[in-house]
Order: structure tokens, then C-alpha cells, then sequence
């Protein structure tokens, strides 16, 4: 099989595709047996009910022995959001992304179904929109992120799914939407139009993929050439890891694939179907007759109007949590972590982020519980099944220094469009997620 060193034996190809413990990057190490809980009446709020704010309540729940642990999250559903563009390519039905918050919530976790409105970090409380006032003696921060689409000039969400409009991330309804518009053009051809925000952003490769995407449904379709992409990059590189942006360089360039670098969507006009760009010259409006738009990521409103956010350096403007990259600790309210989409770390938008993450935060606040110290340290590991067809994808897992970290060194080689690395996508990813949510990956 290409792309595979050394022999595949059944077993291994069961731990592949079976498991999916490359995707969410489970230790190859045995696990060691659980320690015992840690006795608290301790007050612990998580504010947000998604993965990262799930998984937190799951291991608390199996650490602290009496402590009070209160959710707080208004969403009744739950979204798998790495299966969205799965949905937007017609691989997966709606239902498959959407569940329930309190399917996967512990017992023994009190659900507060409000929204934090507002956080004071010095009064040890949160908010909710209904005025209640919650106190905490710690608190996690995991409200995930604010999709900005509002600062695109003429964008509204409700005219994705019409006139060549797509936008993988706006949710089920509209991945779906976006399905549906992709697959027109697939039968038509034309100009399709891909890229992302200068801000940080969730799964930075999905925008990639999406384009990959679009152009295997134009070649089945055989109007691949009568097709221009053209994929707007918002700065002179593709990807953040030097050696992946070179990979989808090349992708890029033998499927015809044309980049615009340092082109970033400002506005666009749905009737005229055209997107206007800012670049170093000047701006610059494209026509197109598909685009995906992907829109500026920032922190929720609360915690960019709270005293939690950076409050100076790359991610102040955003509101993203000021955080220590090591342990997820707020760097000036020790008995705050942040997880998940708002951290403001260098790296760890995506599931694999939140993966690792959440023990680490939970390891030092039970050790400040404890009256101990913990030694877990989150070295900023994320991982991206990046698809480059249907049928094949690149496992792509880095760390904070760009260092690619494979989980299974010998066996898949990185970098490499493989069948099983998209086997482990489009089916092993899920029941390993669902795991994390329950604790136990």
C-alpha cells in the first residue's frame, strides 16, 4: 500500500482504522491506573457545554470526590464540528454531526442551561444573560470561539446554500446547504473561490480541504477543465507548518489549483456574485460562481469584553484567553484555566487540541485542590486528517515549534495521501471523539 513502510498486518490495520487513535493522538504508552479521587467541596464552574467544556466535566468527575461541578451552557444540541465538512461534501447526513449536551454529561454535574454573559475573574464569579450570579473557586473557561461573519461586508448566513454561496462552518444546516451549492457547480464548472481569515481559526486545514475537495467532484464530473480555483491565502504561506504549506504548494500546483497569497475577504456582494479582497496593493474584487467562505474567528463577547483576554500582543484584539501554553492557566487569575478554541495559545484550534489540553488543565487544578503540584505539560499538540481527495488524506500532527509528531512513526508515513489516514477520517475520528467527551481517550 503506498505510503505504508513496512509490513501491514491485520492487527495493525485494525489499531488504524478501528481505533482512530492517530487522530486525537492517544499515548502508544500503556495507561496507568487512575488515581485516587482527591476529596473537595470545591466549587468549579465550566463555562461551555461543547468538547472541550465536556471532557473537563468528565475527568473531574472521576478526580474530585464531593467537589461542585456546574456547566454552564445554553445549546441543547451538540455539534461534532470535525464531521462538518464531511457533510458539506455529501459524505455524511446532518444527523451525524448533531447529538445532545447531556448526552455525554456526567452524573453528579449540575447543567445551568444560560449563557455566561459576563465574567470577574476578581470577584471569582461568572454571570449569566438571565443576571444570575455564580460563584466559583475555580473556573474553566471553554466557550469555544465567536464566528465574525458580520465583519464581511454584505455576508449574510442565510443565503448560504443560494446563488453559489457556501460556508462550511456556519453550522449543520448550512454545511449542508453548502453541499448542495458545491455540487451544482461540480455539474457547471466555473470559478470557485476558497480561503480564510487573517484571525486564528478552528481547524486552520479545513478550508484546504474543502478546496481538494471541490476539485475531485469537478474532475468526476469532467469539468474540471472549465473550472478555475483559486485559493485565497491571508498571508505568503498555506499552512503554519512550513513543510505542510510547501506539501499543499505542490498539491496545489499539479492540480491546477491557482493561489492568491495575502488576500483577505473584506466584502461580498451575492447578486453580483462578487468577493472583494484586501492585499498589499490595494483591493481587489473577484468574480465567482461557487465560493466558500470561511469568516474572522475571534473569543465570544464576554471574554473579549472581560479582563481575561491578552491584553496586549497578537491575540488582544481577538479577546483569545491569556493563557500559559504550557498549562492552560490564566497568567494573572491563577484559578482560571482556558480550553479548547479560546485559549490563546500558538497552536490548538481543532478536537486533537482539545484532546490533549483538558488533562493538563485538570491535572494542575486538582493538584491545586490537592495542595500538590502536576507536572503535564501541553506542548501544543494538534492534528489535521487533511483530505487531498476523496478517498485519500494526509495525517498532518505538529506541535508548538512546528515539529511534525506522527503517532505512528514506521507505519504511516507523513505528509503522504493515504486511503487509510481518510478510513480514519471519515470513521474512526467519531467514536474516538465521543470517548473524549466521556473522559476516557
Amino acid at each position: 500500500m503506498t505510503g505504508i513502510t513496512g509490513p501491514l498486518s491485520r492487527r495493525t490495520l485494525f489499531k488504524l482504522s478501528g481505533a482512530g487513535a492517530a487522530l486525537l493522538a492517544a499515548s502508544p504508552a500503556v495507561a496507568a491506573p487512575a488515581p485516587p479521587k482527591v476529596a473537595s467541596k470545591a466549587r468549579i464552574v465550566i463555562a461551555g457545554g461543547g468538547a472541550a467544556g465536556l471532557a473537563a466535566a468528565s475527568r473531574l468527575v472521576e478526580r474530585l470526590d464531593g467537589a461542585s461541578i456546574t456547566v454552564i451552557d445554553r445549546r441543547k444540541d451538540h455539534y461534532y464540528q470535525p464531521g462538518f465538512t464531511l457533510v458539506a461534501a455529501g459524505l455524511k447526513p446532518r444527523d451525524y454531526v448533531v447529538s445532545t449536551t447531556t448526552q455525554y454529561l456526567p452524573r453528579g454535574i449540575d447543567l445551568i442551561e444560560e449563557q455566561v454573559a459576563e465574567f470577574d475573574p476578581a470577584g471569582n464569579a461568572v454571570v449569566t444573560d438571565t443576571g444570575r450570579r455564580i460563584a466559583y473557586d475555580f473556573l474553566i473557561v471553554a466557550t469555544g470561539l465567536h464566528l465574525d461573519y458580520a465583519a464581511i461586508e454584505g455576508m449574510d448566513t442565510a443565503l448560504i446554500g443560494k446563488d453559489g454561496l457556501g460556508s462550511v462552518y456556519a453550522g449543520p444546516d448550512a454545511a449542508v446547504a453548502t453541499w448542495k451549492e458545491m455540487a451544482r457547480f461540480a455539474e457547471t464548472g466555473g470559478v470557485g473561490l476558497f480561503g480564510r481569515p487573517a484571525t486564528e481559526m478552528k481547524c486552520a486545514g479545513a478550508p484546504l480541504k474543502y478546496t481538494f475537495i471541490t476539485d475531485d467532484y469537478l474532475r468526476r464530473h469532467g469539468n474540471r477543465g472549465k473550472s478555475e480555483l483559486i485559493y485565497c491565502a491571508q498571508n505568503k504561506g498555506l499552512f503554519s507548518v512550513p513543510i505542510v504549506s510547501e506539501k499543499v504548494r505542490m498539491l496545489f500546483r499539479d492540480r491546477g489549483v491557482k493561489v492568491a497569497y495575502e488576500h483577505v475577504i473584506t466584502g461580498i456582494d451575492p447578486g453580483r456574485k462578487t468577493a472583494t479582497y484586501k492585499t498589499p496593493g490595494g483591493t481587489v474584487e473577484m468574480k465567482y460562481d461557487f465560493i466558500n467562505v470561511v469568516p474572522p474567528m475571534r473569543a465570544p463577547a464576554a471574554v473579549r469584553q472581560s479582563p481575561l483576554g491578552w491584553q496586549t500582543g497578537a491575540w488582544a484584539a481577538d479577546g483569545w484567553m491569556e493563557v500559559e501554553k504550557a498549562t492552560l492557566r490564566h497568567k494573572r487569575f491563577p484559578n482560571v484555566f482556558g480550553v479548547g478554541d479560546v485559549a490563546g495559545v500558538p497552536k490548538g484550534k481543532t478536537a486533537a487540541s482539545v484532546k490533549w489540553q483538558v488533562p493538563v488543565a485538570v491535572d494542575h487544578l486538582v493538584a491545586d485542590i490537592a495542595g500538590t503540584k502536576a507536572a503535564s505539560v501541553y506542548n501544543g499538540y494538534t492534528s489535521c486528517p487533511l483530505i487531498t481527495q476523496l478517498g485519500r488524506a494526509m495525517l498532518v500532527e505538529f506541535d508548538y515549534e512546528d515539529n511534525l509528531t506522527p503517532s505512528f512513526p514506521g507505519v504511516i508515513a507523513p505528509l503522504e495521501e493515504l486511503w487509510i489516514t481518510w478510513v480514519m477520517k471519515t470513521m474512526a475520528l467519531k467514536p474516538t471523539y465521543l470517548a473524549m467527551l466521556r473522559g476516557n481517550a
